[in-house]
């Protein structure tokens, strides 16, 4: 029985794009590209670049959001009859041999509780050490496994089962907090979430870190600040969403705001996406930002 992998793709670096091909792209594994790449002309060819017969490419032809993307990746292989899903990030430093260990933990734990996913741990290379998490560590229930109320999307394996019983990734959370907040529903209709620690992937979250007295900033792209900030508010309203969370997160907002404008590049432009962001947030506005005319 083949597993399947769904990568998420959006302007890729193909070189990397074709390392993951070649590693899941034989019989074992059932692979399906999934590209938010707007621009159709530059992805024109994609299928004699890096993709085979024994791989699917799914353009979008546009950019549909992270969860959308991963709706329609993964609907493609349950529907052909795959019980088990992989989702990847298109830089996701992600192995077989990560896949195998957290596919067989994934089936022993079956057995015995109902699990929705189970992701690996994840070695920061910007701190160059394994996430232990800042508030929620997770409860250690083996010395290969901890339950844990979330994981990220990146080396998420989820069941055909789980993912009919939970539902679809939520397409009007666009891109930020989407692999969260499905966990959470998960745990709300009583499955569980676990992180392996036997199995561990290097991860870049975010495209730089930045102290600020002596703490330190996730620093991304301008854009995302409107998805961040938008979706905390529409989050933070859902009685499911674990109270720490939103505390931590609501809380953060004034801080966030000051720093982004004031001790990063491209301040303004941040500031004015934050804006955005928490306007529509306090409107329960959600999908793709509307156009830049309506953030400057």
């Amino acid at each position: 029985m083949k597993t399947g992998v769904v990568v998420i793709l959006y302007n890729p670096d193909f070189s990397h794009v074709t390392e993951i091909k070649r590693a899941f792209g034989t019989a074992e594994w059932d692979l399906v590209f999934v590209d938010n790449t707007v621009n159709a002309n530059a992805n024109a060819n994609a299928d004699d670049r890096f993709i085979a017969s024994d791989c699917t490419y799914i353009h979008c032809g546009t950019n549909v959001g992270i969860a959308k993307a991963q709706n329609i990746g993964l609907k493609k292989l349950f529907d052909k009859g795959v019980e088990y899903a992989f989702l990847l990030d298109q830089d996701s430093l992600f192995t077989p041999t990560i896949a195998a260990e957290l596919l067989q933990q994934f089936k022993t734990l079956e057995k015995t509780s109902p699990i929705a996913a189970i992701g690996p741990s994840i070695y920061c290379q910007f701190s160059d050490c394994v996430d232990q998490g800042v508030l929620q560590k997770g409860k250690k229930v083996s010395d290969s496994l901890k339950e844990v109320k979330q994981i990220i999307a990146s080396g998420m394996l989820l069941s055909r089962r789980a993912f009919q019983r939970v539902g679809e990734k939520e397409n009007g959370l666009f891109i930020d907090g989407v692999d969260h907040e499905w966990c959470w529903r998960a745990r709300a209709k009583g499955m569980t979430i676990y992180q392996s620690l036997s199995a561990c992937m290097p991860h870049r979250q975010g495209d730089d870190r930045v102290k600020v007295l002596g703490i330190t900033f996730k620093q991304g792209a301008p854009i995302r600040l409107y998805y961040q900030f938008r979706n905390v508010l529409i989050l933070a309203r859902r009685g499911y969403v674990p109270l720490y969370w939103k505390l931590r997160h609501v809380c953060a907002i004034p801080v966030r705001y000051i720093v982004n404008r004031l001790c990063f590049s491209q301040g303004k432009e941040r500031g004015l996406y934050m804006g955005a962001g928490l306007k529509d947030g306090l409107k329960h506005l959600s999908g793709p930002i509307r156009s830049d005319k309506d953030v400057k």
